[in-house]
Formats: C-alpha cells, sequence, structure tokens
C-alpha cells in the first residue's frame, strides 16, 4: 500500500477503546481485537492458542476488527493473526509478549491492577535530578521486582526521578533495548506488565518519577513483523544509522506511535519519556509527529504533570521551542557539549567526538551560562555547522551528564569516569555536575563509584550477532585507540552472556564505597537544601577563568547570599593578587569554605581555607563551595 492511499485516513475504533488498534477488553467482557492491516488481500483471523479461531470483518482504510466471547474470555488469552489464510504473526500492539517477539500474543486487562498513586501529581522538569537505569543489569536478578528493592535508597540519595533504559520487547535473553520490535510490550525478560506497575507504584510511594525511554526511529533487525501487515511502516528509500526510517507522513504509523507515547503514561502511570536519537524522526507534516507526540504525553497524563526529554545530536533549539513559537513544546535536551568537555578535562584525550573540545574552563563556564556550546559555529569533527542558538532558554532545558549508557560503553572497556581519571579531579567534576543549574544525570551505579563496566549487549540469532560485532567493532575505529589490533582483538563480545552478566551492579559497593557515596549524597543534598543553588533562575550566575585549570562560578542569592564554586582541574594555584571582581566578598562580610571535595570524608586530604594572608590558595584537582559569613561573627 503505498503512501498517498492512507494520507489523511483516520483511525476509526469503538469509542471505549483506548488504543485505535490492538486487544482490549470490552465493556460486556468480550476480547475486542482491531489490527491496521492493509497488505491483506483477503481475510484476517485472531487464532487463540486453545481456543477458536475468529475472523475479522473488514473497516474502511484497512482495518479489521471483531469480538472474541464466551470461554476466551479471560485475560490470560493467548493469541496471533493469521493473515490470507497463511501467515501466523503476533499483534503490532500487543501488550505482552510471553515468550518474546516470536511467540504468541497475550490479552492485558490493564484496569484490573490497583494503584495507591492517586495523591502523585506528576512533576516538571524544573528541578529534577535523573538516574538513568537498565532494568536488566541494575540488579543481580535483573527484574521489576528486585529494582523495586533499591528505590529507597535511591530516593534516600535525593534522586527525584527515574529514566528507564527502553523496554519494548525484544529477541533474546538479553540487551540494551534500543532494537526493539513490539512497542507496547513490556519485555518479559524483566517481570509481566503489572510488575512494572508495581515498580511506578512504588516510586510514587517514595516521591520518585518515572520516565521511560523509547525509541521511535527506528526498529530492531530481528522480530519485527510489521511489513506483513503494511509496507507503510517505512519510508522508502529512507536509511537511518539503525536501519530503516519510519513512515511518519503515513497517518496510521504516526498514529501508532503518538499512541503509543499516550499509552505508557496511561496505563502505566508513567510520568514522561525520554524520545531517543530524534534527529532520525523525519516527518516534513505541517504539525511534527514530535509536537504531536509531546501534546499526547500531556493528555494521557490526566491533569497530572508529565515530562518529555530528548536526545537530539544536531542540538535544534527548535524541540524545545513553544508550539505557539512553531516549536514542539519539548522539556528538555540530553547535551553532549558538557560531557565531552568533561571527558577531555578528565582524561586529557580528546579523539573523535571529543576532538572539537578542549576540556579548558571557559567551556565550561559557557556551559552553564548558556546550555550548549555549539549553537551554530562550524564543528572540525563533522565538518559542517552543529546546533542552533539556544542563549536564553531556562537552564532546566539542558540535561547535564559524565556518564551514560552510550558513552560509558564507548570505552575499550565499558569503564566508567572514575576509572579513567585522577581521584581528585573525579570528585571536582562531580561537584561541577551536581551543583550546575541545568538539569544533572546520574548514570546506575555513578553515585556509588561501581566496579562493574557497562558494556554493549545484545543477545540476537547468529547471522545478525556477527554484524552486529562487526557494526560496533567499526564504530569504535573513530577513536584510533581503539582502533588497534590489540584493542580490537581484546573488545567484549555483545553476543557472549559474560558480557552482559559483567554489567551488572553490586549494590554491596555502596557500603564498601562509602567515600563516593557519601560525596554524591552531600552534593545532593546541597543542590536541594540551598536555595541558592536550586533557583535554576536566569541570570543567576557568572564565571570567570582563573588559570588555564581553574574557574570560579558565583551565584547569585537574594540579598547578597552568593556563593562561589571554585573549581581546579590543575594544580595547586596561588593568586597574587586577585584582580577578579567575582571573587570579591560581600560588602561586611567574608568567604568561608562551606563544602569541599577534599574533605577527609570522600578521600579528599583536607582543606585550609583559601583566602589568606592577603592571596587566595586554591588546591589542585578540587572543587570548593564557599558562602558569606559575617566578619563580627568570625572576630
Amino acid at each position: 500500500m503505498n503512501l498517498h492511499a492512507t494520507r489523511g485516513a483516520r483511525p476509526l475504533a469503538a469509542g471505549w477503546r483506548r488504543l485505535a488498534i490492538g486487544a482490549e477488553e470490552a465493556p460486556d467482557g468480550a476480547v475486542h481485537f482491531r489490527v491496521w492491516a492493509p497488505r491483506v488481500q483477503g481475510t484476517v483471523e485472531v487464532v487463540v492458542e486453545g481456543g477458536p479461531v475468529v475472523k475479522l470483518s473488514a473497516e474502511e482504510h484497512g482495518y479489521f476488527s471483531g469480538h472474541l466471547t464466551g470461554t476466551a474470555r479471560r485475560e490470560s488469552c493467548l493469541y496471533r493473526y493469521r493473515l490470507d489464510g497463511e501467515t501466523l504473526a503476533p499483534d503490532p500492539a500487543s501488550r505482552f509478549q510471553p515468550d518474546g517477539p516470536h511467540g504468541p500474543s497475550q490479552v492485558i486487562a490493564p484496569d484490573r491492577f490497583q494503584w495507591s498513586d492517586d495523591s502523585w501529581r506528576g512533576m516538571k522538569v524544573e528541578g529534577q535530578i535523573i538516574y538513568e537505569m537498565h532494568i536488566g543489569t541494575f540488579t543481580k536478578e535483573g527484574t521489576w521486582a528486585a529494582a523495586s528493592r533499591e528505590l529507597d535508597k535511591l530516593s534516600s540519595l535525593g534522586i527525584t526521578v527515574i529514566e528507564v533504559m527502553p523496554v519494548h520487547d525484544f529477541p533474546g535473553k538479553f540487551g540494551w533495548g534500543y532494537d526493539g520490535v513490539d512497542l507496547f510490550a513490556p519485555t518479559r525478560l524483566y517481570g509481566s506488565p503489572d510488575d512494572f506497575r508495581r515498580f511506578v507504584d512504588r516510586a510514587h510511594a517514595l516521591r520518585l518519577g518515572v520516565i521511560l525511554d523509547v525509541v521511535y526511529n527506528h526498529f530492531g533487525p530481528e522480530g519485527n513483523y510489521l511489513e506483513r501487515f503494511s509496507e507503510s511502516y517505512f519510508a522508502n528509500h529512507d536509511e537511518t544509522d539503525w536501519g530503516r526510517a519510519i513512515n511518519f507522513e503515513c497517518e496510521p504509523v504516526r498514529e501508532f506511535f503518538v499512541s503509543n507515547a499516550g499509552y505508557w503514561i496511561d496505563e502505566f502511570h508513567l510520568d514522561g519519556l525520554r524520545l531517543d536519537a530524534t534527529q532520525a524522526i523525519r516527518d516534513e507534516s505541517p504539525d511534527h509527529v514530535l509536537a504531536a507526540i509531546t501534546r499526547r504525553v500531556r493528555d494521557a497524563a490526566k491533569g497530572r504533570s508529565a515530562i518529555v526529554l530528548a536526545e537530539n545530536e544536531p542540538q535544534d533549539e527548535r524541540l524545545v521551542r513553544s508550539t505557539e513559537q512553531g516549536g514542539y513544546g519539548i522539556d528538555a535536551l540530553w547535551s553532549d557539549d558538557f560531557h565531552h568537555s568533561a571527558m577531555v578535562a578528565l582524561t586529557g584525550r580528546a579523539e573523535a567526538y571529543y576532538s572539537d573540545y578542549r576540556g579548558v574552563p571557559q567551556e565550561f563556564i559557557s556551559a552553564l551560562k548558556h546550555g550548549f556550546l555549539f549553537q551554530g559555529q562550524h564543528s572540525s569533527w563533522q565538518e559542517q555547522r552543529r546546533g542552533t542558538p539556544v542563549i536564553g532558554r531556562p537552564r532546566s532545558t539542558f540535561v547535564f551528564f559524565v556518564q551514560n549508557h552510550d558513552q560509558v560503553s564507548n570505552s575499550a572497556r565499558g569503564q566508567r569516569c572514575h576509572q579513567l581519571a585522577n581521584a581528585g579531579r573525579h570528585r571536582a567534576m562531580t561537584a561541577l555536575l551536581l551543583l550546575a543549574p541545568q538539569t544533572p544525570l546520574l548514570f546506575q551505579g555513578q553515585e556509588f563509584s561501581a566496579s562493574s563496566p557497562f558494556l554493549y549487549f545484545s543477545n540476537l540469532e547468529p547471522r545478525i550477532a556477527k554484524l552486529v560485532r562487526e557494526g560496533r567493532e567499526k564504530f569504535l575505529t573513530q577513536f584510533p585507540s581503539l582502533a588497534c589490533p590489540e584493542t580490537r582483538a581484546a573488545l567484549p563480545d555483545p553476543s557472549d552472556p559474560r558480557t552482559f552478566e559483567r554489567s551488572k551492579l553490586d549494590h554491596s559497593e555502596r557500603e564498601t564505597h562509602a567515600e563516593a557515596s557519601a560525596l554524591h549524597r552531600d552534593l545532593i543534598r546541597l543542590r536541594r537544601e540551598d536555595p541558592v543553588f536550586g533557583s535554576q533562575r536566569a541570570n543567576g550566575l557568572d564565571g570567570a577563568v582563573l588559570d588555564a585549570h581553574a574557574f570560579v562560578i558565583r551565584f547569585f542569592g537574594d540579598a547578597g547570599d552568593d556563593r562561589l564554586l571554585l573549581v581546579n582541574f590543575g594544580r595547586d594555584l596561588r593568586l597574587e593578587p586577585a584582580p577578579e571582581p567575582l571573587l570579591a566578598p560581600v560588602k561586611d562580610e567574608e568567604w568561608s569554605v562551606s563544602w569541599s571535595s577534599e574533605d577527609p570524608r570522600y578521600g579528599g586530604h583536607g582543606t585550609p581555607p583559601p583566602e589568606r594572608d592577603g592571596h587566595w590558595h586554591i588546591p589542585g584537582e578540587a572543587a570548593l563551595v564557599l558562602a558569606p559569613t559575617h566578619q563580627k561573627a568570625r572576630a
């Protein structure tokens, strides 16, 4: 079926249905099936395991629907669609695949779950601290139930939002989730749909929001049956870095994705979505599908606040511009710029996509003041202009991080920042991340300096697994150090179960790595309890370079209640004199150290007053927070 045959066709369904397609319980208790299958030339039938076969009635625009009554009226009903009397395929809108993408679909009744979060009102992006989590490796068990038992520790730490990596069902026994093929079916690997709901319900009881990372830019290479229903799911002659582009200009396809966005908010009470690689979501429609997705998320929240975050490598400001101004209304974008500068400063390595960054003080000052560093300048690495102007956007618009799933795995051995950098410098960078006015994100285990790596793992059928492994090796050759034969030979095999097992966290390290735990706990408390650090207001800070590796950020409070954040990624620095006005104290007050990354509780060596005897002494590889103290009180 070609594109124009479906352009403008609106999905039709009974008024009580939640979704235009899929299996749902009707008000009379029967199961109602509806599917879009314009490729079918003859019949569409529902084949129930151990039950009857029901022929569906044809509707307009390629839809088929019908009821199943009698003994099959139960939530555990397993079924497939039989197309033209031959092909058996799972439901494109299956809510659960208990045996994986190649098995039958299962009828799910979401209203039977008993929620206890009626008082939860959702959240806005302002003031949040995000924690990225992969359910399969967050605990040894790798289940929703096991992850739920750890949520109280994250709440106590001060985390406010869990960002769950994709759970769209995918083939195999393990994977990152970015090769999902069943967008409405949370993977059976972590438990049942109700186990997911219990996870969210428990999070809300602990005042934690939950958002889901969703992949709307491609489908995985194995287990995708969509083309058996319609060829229009994919755009002709249009490829992304991960596979064929989605045809968002076909109305039923567009509605498939938009309704999926609302589905997670409605049926799982999620607090929002993170949209993966939005630069690969191509749509020439007057109403871009990203704007439609964002609206559906907010509508599905039914009065609760919900947020939408996005990954967008080109750093296009249009995504976070309001719809009234021609944008898509998304709340925040991930900032690779901050991460790349941070990694150069931490490791001294500037290979591949890090080569546009120097990791110098001015980059961090500019990032805190303006969000993105590239706002239309030429990128040497990409050999083109990158970014659009975002100066003046709210600081919460930018998600800052020094670790995430991609960046940790892109080291040779999946090593984390604390394993690649000097300990003092890493503590100082952690302070900069958690006290910056942008929205901070921590990757699972970062808060206690986890010793486990996070590697790329994927359990697909052998032929595809070989291609994935070769593609992964080719991708990493952009780093000259990883292109060396001896390094390539040592890269972990993504399909090896040991690669997956090695990536699992050991939560006992919260105690054995107590210094790292204390560092993150105290910084998050400082951010949340100190109104100066927590304000995120416009024009709330300024910064100045003090040396090749040192800088000061001044956070402006009310009535002179300012804070200084001194960061030195280099050796000890002596300033005599110190002709920088941002270092000047408030009238009738002096600066005193209120927090230091060199506190022995964090593994540091102690911190003498930085201003003494007419000069400033800023310790090397350290970060200090200074607050005003009345001179008379110190006399």
